[in-house]
């Protein structure tokens, strides 16, 4: 496109609310954004021509202000278990991954928020990667919109394949508050692709302030990726515990469950069991405790390997040992089964490409991850 003429408006990543105001601007009724946002999230229409209740003129206008761009996709990996991961690449070259998960009638989508993360978890491949920037709404629409045309789910009449949306993929959603926010509104949206607020879930390692603010502006479910039943021991494996500890998350979370307008609903506290890490029975019990005034569920996830890290899975006798005990503590608690280890779309191995990273010492990079959580979570909060 040449420098001096207007860049086009992307339709695909606006929510229904910038829609409409887009249809404004461009001197449009308020009931044209319905019409559009149904033929993008609910038809897949991937230009202006395929919409034929609107006019020729508007088609016209639209064409000349406006684009429905999705991420490429670069390549796309059937598992053996029928788990599904696409390779994006998204503006500027660096690619993210997106994995479909199927179990019975159910089939969730694990979408990214970022290219790479600065939270740098330490049983993470995403964040041995470093981090890039922030996805656009389109480019995170985009891989529930690319996944819902792979399985010929916007077809007419066609089943719902994705049923769950899990923003648990590459990078931390709260570090890119309104992108995610925006996101998770079409998901929900009857006029896009209409998800109960209870199958579409984020899920966080802790940036509180951006958690406070969550809770006012929508009520999917939660998911608190913990891994540590104290500070010690969770400073080492997510180094965002330093400046957000656990019992200031956990006050956070509390606060976000009272915000919601049904009584009943729970956390999912996400606890990945690592080898002689984080896998004693001590653990276990110290996990009980520390949960017991939050009403949550636990799922255990089994560390899946990868190159860069030294870390092992968890023995079986020690995951059915380290369940146990929460089991008699009166916890649900669920084991997440391991799919698409084959294709590295495993929890924990979602890795892309990250372009013109830079490596930088373990210290330094924990410092600088609190520094970047702190500043955008602040910056979220004061808007």
């Amino acid at each position: 496109m040449p420098a001096n003429e207007p860049q086009k408006v992307n339709l695909l990543g606006l929510s229904a609310e910038k829609l409409v105001a887009f249809f404004a601007s461009i001197g449009e009724k308020p009931f044209r954004a319905t019409q559009v946002l149904k033929w993008i999230h609910q038809l897949g229409a991937e230009n202006f021509e395929q919409m034929t209740n609107l006019s020729k003129a508007l088609r016209a206008k639209l064409e000349e202000k406006a684009e429905i761009r999705a991420p490429e996709v670069v390549s796309q990996q059937d598992s053996s278990d029928g788990t599904r991961k696409w390779l994006i690449r998204v503006t500027g070259g660096s690619c993210v991954e997106t994995v479909f998960i199927p179990d019975g009638d159910r089939g969730t989508l694990c979408v990214s928020s970022q290219v790479g993360c600065s939270l740098d978890c330490s049983f993470c491949a995403t964040g041995k990667q470093g981090f890039n920037r922030d996805l656009t709404a389109a480019e995170i629409i985009g891989q529930v919109w690319i996944a819902a045309k792979s399985f010929g789910q916007l077809e007419p009449k066609a089943e719902r394949t994705v049923t769950n949306v899990v923003m648990m993929g590459m990078g931390e959603p709260l570090l890119n508050f309104e992108n995610v926010v925006d996101s998770m509104n079409l998901m929900l949206n009857d006029n896009a692709y209409g998800l109960s607020k209870r199958r579409v879930t984020l899920s966080t390692s802790g940036v509180v302030p951006a958690l406070d603010k969550l809770g006012d502006v929508t009520d999917v479910s939660l998911a608190i990726s913990l891994h540590a039943p104290n500070d010690e021991l969770r400073n080492e494996l997510v180094p965002i515990n330093k400046k957000y500890p656990i019992a200031v998350l956990l006050d956070s979370t509390r606060r976000y469950l009272e915000k919601m307008p049904d009584t009943h609903r729970k956390v999912t506290v996400e606890y990945t069991l690592i080898d002689q890490v984080n896998d004693r029975p001590e653990h276990a019990r110290q996990l009980a405790e520390l949960m017991r005034d939050v009403p949550c569920k636990i799922n255990l996830i089994p560390f899946n390997p990868f190159s860069q890290s030294d870390y092992k899975r968890v023995s079986n006798n020690s995951l059915h040992r380290f369940r146990d005990i929460l089991y008699r503590a009166g916890y649900t608690v669920t084991v997440r089964t391991t799919r698409g280890d084959d294709i590295a779309a495993a929890c924990g191995q979602l890795a892309g490409t990250v372009n013109d990273r830079t490596r930088r010492s373990e210290r330094y990079r924990q410092q600088a991850a609190e520094k970047v959580a702190d500043e955008q979570a602040v910056r979220f909060v004061e808007r």
